[in-house]
């Protein structure tokens, strides 16, 4: 038996179905709720972070917005 581009196309067609309803089906399953909904609500655990993350994120944001300001006066 030989194989042409054809069985070639099937058979790259029907591994990426069976994967694509692999992920579909871990991605909804039951086992996986609580780690989704734990990541759904990381944007709004600012306030739960350790303080040297806090720290350092103020000072960011302190640089950013002064060489935004520098930016404007020219």
């Amino acid at each position: 038996m030989t194989m042409d581009l054809n069985d070639l196309r099937t058979l790259i067609t029907t591994i990426s179905f069976v994967v694509f309803a692999g992920i579909v089906y871990w991605a909804y399953s039951s086992h996986q709720q609580k780690r989704f909904d734990e990541a759904a609500n990381l944007p709004f655990a600012d306030a739960e972070l350790p303080d040297e993350i806090a720290a350092a994120r103020a000072i960011k944001s302190k640089d950013n917005n002064m060489g935004n300001s520098r930016g404007a006066h020219s």
